[in-house]
């Protein structure tokens, strides 16, 4: 896993002067309302997941208040992801693109998927430790770096937006050529913290006794920065932004989705953790395979026009 390259310099040499898609700052500025009111809605969720967890952390009266509130803030995660798919959906299929969506985007998507779930998690490991005897020393180990975790997380968020932002600005040469790729380069921000706070949902209405969940919550730091190397890592992962109202399946795979809909629904406190976890090996299996079919290919044969290398001392 390669984290962070730095993409190969394109030669500009004889390339004409770039096109600037925005004829001044005013135009590059412009607020469109449908596709800048789904962001909105994804920062307002991100704030009110943050505001649930505070309340459960300090002000619920009993772990099931806690639970209820903690189930809370991982929905308003949820339909933030939910907002954010459609925000960006909507700006390109009216083409009402702008720079100042981009960057609203971005600060809306730090609040949402970095520093809600990054809390989420730290107010959870720092809730009260299990009463056996052999995880005290991991819980008391996570209460001491919960935090360095938590804004580890966050950092790579951050890091992993400011990329996107530069690599598909409108204003730079061979934006065009990355913006018509399938893939994201990299675990995208929304699935981190939909993974992160689905896992939150089914570890939180699991059917076991207090003591079992709260060994469950030992897995989420790890979790975490693992979701946070994956996030700044090169692996490329399916960004679906290609599916429109034109796109057409066969018959097998529309009804396959319709009975996994429905399943769905049916264990719908958990099947959010199965959908992102399924996301995330999906993206590591398929880069795996693309790198051993590299491996095995044969090496270009020399090209004859070429000196030996020996030659050339």
């Amino acid at each position: 896993m390669h984290i962070l390259p730095n993409p190969p310099p394109a030669d500009d040499s004889d390339a004409p002067p770039p096109r600037h898609k925005y004829k001044n700052a005013q135009e590059a500025a412009r607020i469109y309302f449908l596709p800048n009111l789904f962001t909105a809605g994804n920062l307002f969720f991100g704030f009110v997941a943050i505001i649930r967890c505070i309340q459960a952390k300090y002000v619920a009266a009993s772990p099931l208040d806690a639970n209820d509130l903690y189930t809370e803030a991982v929905w308003c995660i949820l339909f933030a992801a939910f907002c954010d798919a459609l925000d960006g959906r909507l700006a390109r299929l009216g083409g009402r693109e702008s720079l100042f969506g981009m960057e609203f985007d971005s600060i809306a998507d730090t609040v949402s998927f970095g520093v809600a779930p990054a809390l989420m998690v730290y107010f959870l490991i720092l809730a009260d430790p299990p009463s056996v005897a052999s995880p005290i020393m991991f819980s008391d180990i996570f209460q001491q770096i919960g935090w360095i975790i938590g804004f580890i997380y966050l950092l790579c968020v951050a890091v992993r937006l400011a990329r996107f932002n530069v690599i598909t600005h409108p204003l730079l040469p061979g934006v065009a050529a990355n913006a018509s790729t399938k893939d994201f380069m990299g675990l995208p921000s929304p699935a981190a913290a939909g993974f992160v706070a689905s896992l939150v949902l089914a570890m939180l209405h699991l059917d076991f006794e207090k003591q079992t969940i709260q060994q469950f919550t030992m897995l989420l730091p790890p979790l975490l920065l693992l979701v946070a190397l994956l996030m700044v890592s090169n692996i490329p992962y399916p960004s679906f932004k290609h599916i429109d109202w034109q796109t057409q399946t066969k018959a097998r795979p529309f009804i396959l989705s319709i009975i996994a809909i429905t399943v769905a629904y049916r264990f719908r406190l958990y099947s959010p953790a199965i959908f992102f976890l399924s996301y995330i090996f999906y993206g590591l299996f398929r880069d795996w395979r693309r790198t051993a079919r590299r491996k095995q290919q044969p090496p270009p044969p020399p090209d004859p026009d070429e000196p030996d290398a020996e030659e050339g001392f």
